[in-house]
């Protein structure tokens, strides 16, 4: 698997390869750890990947239901908790956030896939309301945030990761991509 993005076909295509792009660094950074591993917080920082992963999938899912969508999400926004939103809770995996992580992928598709316009303002859901600083946001601005906000923390998962045990993102990439335990 490259560091480098696929040629893409147009805007639409582009966003959403770029955004599949930085999961697939969030995938890749966890990719061969044990539940111990991930949970750990070997770093100046006070997440684990774990966490990190938890975090960039339920705001991909805020941004994409709520804003986007235009749909409630009851349990995940409001936000009622935030310290569960930072820690791993009974029950709560790895394994089962990266389930729920390539689920979201497929509903953010989903989701864009229905959006004629991706530059037409979408209005502030009432739940929303109440953010600082929330005014309406196109889906293409959506897109490109949850770009940022996924790049962001990806990086930081690369970070931990190197931590841990001294794995690099492109050669996590590649086993991955193989289907090789690190």
């Amino acid at each position: 698997m490259s560091l480098m993005v696929r040629a893409v076909t147009d805007d639409r295509d582009g966003l959403l390869t770029f955004l599949e792009k930085q999961r697939d660094a969030l995938r890749a950074a966890v990719h061969g750890l044990t539940e111990e591993q991930a949970a750990r917080a070997p770093s100046a920082s006070d997440l684990s990947l774990t966490v990190l992963l938890k975090h960039v999938m339920r705001t991909e899912r805020r941004w994409m239901v709520v804003m986007v969508a235009q749909r409630e999400l009851p349990g995940l926004w409001p936000v009622t908790d935030r310290e569960a939103e930072y820690s791993v809770g009974p029950g709560e995996t790895l394994a089962g956030f990266l389930e729920q992580y390539a689920a979201a992928a497929v509903e953010t598709r989903s989701i864009v896939d229905g959006v004629t316009d991706l530059d037409e303002p979408l209005p502030v859901p009432e739940a929303a309301r109440s953010v600082p600083g929330a005014e309406p946001f196109s889906a293409r601005w959506v897109l490109l945030h949850l770009i940022e906000e996924t790049a962001r923390h990806a990086g930081h998962a690369d970070i931990i990761r190197e931590s841990l045990d001294g794995a690099k993102a492109q050669s996590l990439l590649e086993s991955l991509e193989s289907g090789a335990t690190t």
